[in-house]
């Protein structure tokens, strides 16, 4: 009960981020967006670092002045998995017109999803393998510690979901749709990280890897996504600002719940 409660608090956060639709009756403010966008990369970066990062070059303690080994190897597969899949899935962001990844016929809604879900990807895997390894009982890992990276996710997910819902609404879509796809982009989380856990078992020897390679993943999505989007435009401190604060939060969360 635990552990499903643990996988289902990061979609639970992007939920109720996307019920943000029914509530407000125009987009973002471009200063909230960077806020946001920068709140989100703080939390993200810290996660990565303490929840991700140093667990895996703790457990790799045995292998002496080479412990950084599965962290550097894992943290740069991670960065490269996301950077395969941002050339292959098509996919639009929310202040772009032109899509990337392979040319698809598919609707603006349908690429506004998918961008947010090869987001999703990364925080789904890190809170799964989070949870696989607590639950081969890694010393490093402690029940509380997978629940701080949780929720610690849902809170940076909570305004994705309003970053994806509001545009989706501007685009065409109905309230409800546009909820529901918001919704809908964070199914990933739970659904990666119950992967992860059913293989729990057979992930043992290479769990420092797979901890650093979820960090490299997320570290793309903050480079490449959310710290341009909360720099862009006008130029103003709030992205910086929310960063400080987002980064604090986790830092906080993990290391008094670790």
């Amino acid at each position: 009960m635990n552990i499903f409660a643990g996988l289902m608090i990061p979609f639970i956060g992007t939920a109720l981020g996307a019920a943000m639709v029914f509530f407000m009756k125009k987009n973002l403010r471009a200063g909230v967006q960077k806020g946001l966008s920068g709140f989100a990369a703080g939390v993200m970066v810290a996660a990565s670092v303490w929840s991700l990062l140093i667990p895996a070059m703790d457990m790799a303690e045995p292998m002496g002045k080479l412990a950084f080994v599965p962290a550097a190897v894992g943290f740069l597969l991670g960065i490269g998995f996301l950077l395969m899949l941002d050339h292959l899935v098509p996919h639009l962001h929310a202040n772009e017109e032109k899509p990337e990844g392979i040319h698809a016929a598919l609707k603006k809604t349908t690429m506004l999803v998918l961008a947010v879900t090869l987001h999703n990807i990364p925080e789904g895997m890190a809170v799964g393998v989070v949870f696989a390894g607590m639950m081969t009982d890694q010393a490093e890992i402690t029940l509380s510690g997978a629940f701080a990276l949780s929720i610690g996710i849902a809170i940076q997910n909570f305004p994705e979901g309003a970053i994806i819902s509001m545009p989706l609404k501007s685009a065409g879509a109905k309230r409800g749709n546009a909820f529901l796809y918001g919704m809908l982009s964070g199914v990933v989380e739970p659904l990666g990280a119950l992967v992860t856990i059913l293989l729990a078992a057979w992930l043992v020897p290479v769990l420092p890897y797979l901890l650093a390679f979820a960090a490299g993943a997320m570290i793309y999505v903050v480079v490449e996504e959310l710290v341009p989007e909360a720099v862009e435009g006008e130029h103003s401190h709030v992205g910086t600002i929310a960063f400080a604060a987002g980064f604090a939060l986790m830092m906080v969360l993990d290391v008094a719940l670790g």
